[in-house]
């Protein structure tokens, strides 16, 4: 994948039956090799004779056979997305039109192109750096709008600024310390000491930051985790079923019949959200209930955000235990708790003030109370409110740098490891040439994550994962 010296082709729209189909070739001899099977519908020559980002009505010809009528883009070198000369042929969606025009630019003497193969060479040719790359992809799988924005400053090269303001300034330092080491007998000092030191706390204040975002990117990627816990028969199935707005889970009078976790994703105003319906707590002799509870506090441990759903016929006693069972775990007492007073349809109306009066009094600090009927879907907007609350306050601004992918993420964290070590070696006077080699190291990660400093591995396990066609 890595030679750039022939030409290539792919389909860059999904597979099967369409109204149109794109199919991109891009390489060095892209516009010999189109001018054998495309013909402009005017008498204007030939494809390279035509001006660069221009749009041709034109006809695919096989001998004296027309395929299809098409339409043609053409990109020259270097302003393409792959960096070489590109031309892309939207053609009627059929599967066998699709697959002719491949073969014919097969026959003419371009090659099926590989996963990612286009991106690759936008990355070869200095179109974009690897954090960019990435950012494509998750832009393609982006599934919310959260995702999307993310995606977007990262391949708009968010991340790649805040990366090279820190490998300039520590490249200005680490030049200037190993001139002192070229003139050691001499005994003079180039680097001051106090603003290197002072640019090692910035830097590592910087990367710390960068590193704890990934906790929240790897949310927005994948959706925020949120438990519905609670007694058995408070519920839980059927405030799943109405934030769903379909039939997900089982509903029943008889307890104990969610014995095992059901997830699924909702999206509010642009958020993902992955919701858990558990199994209901309760003491049970039954094996497979039992199992059930166990995942139930699994699945409390790993989520962002908990709802523990009430009947305003138990004790609101219960409201106050279970929140302390919740928050036994380490981490838990900080998650965030919505407590849904449910089935509040069979509460009469005279009752209903002194009941949430009573059941707020038992309400741990932080927590917040929505009483709601699931089952007539009363409050549901209340619900998703507190939902998008409990997240929002944390979510990013549109041009904070947020991490979302786990390379980065360790690259980072090795990259702050080295800074942490010049740090205490200044404080303890170590010799200059060690200070040299953890700065080194720390430059060495950054460019890493950006691909100033690669293998082939990391980039076969980057692109693998792209579709044929981009």
């Amino acid at each position: 994948m890595l030679t750039k010296d022939d030409t290539i082709c792919a389909i860059s729209t999904p597979p099967g039956k369409g109204a149109i189909a794109v199919i991109r070739c891009s390489g060095p001899d892209a516009f010999s090799i189109c001018n054998q099977i495309v013909r402009l519908s005017s008498d204007k020559g030939s494809l390279s004779a035509q001006s660069p980002n221009t749009i041709h009505f034109s006809k695919i010809i096989d001998g004296n056979e027309i395929i299809d009528q098409v339409v043609v883009t053409i990109f020259k070198s270097p302003h393409s997305y792959s960096g070489e000369d590109t031309i892309e042929i939207s053609c009627h969606g059929s599967p066998y039109i699709q697959k002719k025009i491949l073969e014919l630019l097969v026959k003419s003497g371009a090659r099926m192109a590989n996963a990612g193969e286009f991106t690759m060479r936008a990355f070869l040719n200095g179109k974009l750096d690897l954090t960019q790359v990435e950012a494509i992809a998750d832009l393609i799988a982006s599934g919310s709008q959260a995702a999307h924005r993310v995606a977007m400053n990262q391949m708009r090269g968010g991340f790649t600024r805040e990366l090279k303001k820190l490998r300039e300034k520590l490249l200005h330092f680490t030049t200037l310390i190993e001139l002192e080491l070229d003139f050691s007998e001499e005994d003079v000092e180039f680097a001051d000491r106090v603003q290197l030191k002072d640019l090692i706390t910035e830097i590592s204040g910087v990367l710390s930051n960068l590193s704890d975002s990934f906790a929240l990117g790897n949310v927005i990627r994948q959706g925020i985790p949120v438990a519905i816990v609670g007694k058995t028969n408070a519920g839980k199935s059927t405030l799943l079923n109405l934030l769903l707005r379909e039939e997900k889970a089982i509903v029943s009078d008889i307890a104990g019949t969610t014995r095992d976790s059901i997830e699924d994703v909702i999206s509010i105003r642009g958020v993902h959200f992955r919701l858990t319906d558990t199994a209901g707590l309760r003491h049970t002799e039954d094996e497979i209930e039992k199992l059930g509870i166990e995942r139930t506090w699994q699945k409390v441990d790993q989520a962002s955000i908990i709802i523990q759903v009430i009947d305003p016929a138990s004790n609101p006693a219960e409201l106050l235990q279970l929140s302390e069972q919740i928050q036994e775990s380490p981490g838990n007492e900080a998650k965030k708790r919505i407590v849904v007073l449910n089935k509040m349809d069979k509460v009469a109306e005279d009752q209903l003030d002194n009941l949430l009066i009573n059941f707020k009094k038992k309400l741990p600090t932080g927590d917040l109370l929505i009483p709601m009927s699931a089952k007539k879907g009363t409050n549901l907007a209340l619900l998703e409110q507190a939902l998008l609350e409990a997240t929002t306050s944390s979510m990013a601004d549109e041009n904070d740098v947020i991490i979302t992918n786990v390379r980065h993420f360790e690259a980072l964290e090795k990259a702050l490891e080295a800074m942490l070590r010049v740090k205490s070696g200044l404080s303890n006077g170590l010799p200059d040439d060690l200070l040299a080699q953890d700065i080194r190291e720390t430059l060495h990660y950054l460019g890493e994550i950006t691909g100033e400093i690669t293998n082939d591995q990391i980039l076969d396990n980057i692109f693998k994962n792209f579709c044929i066609g981009k």
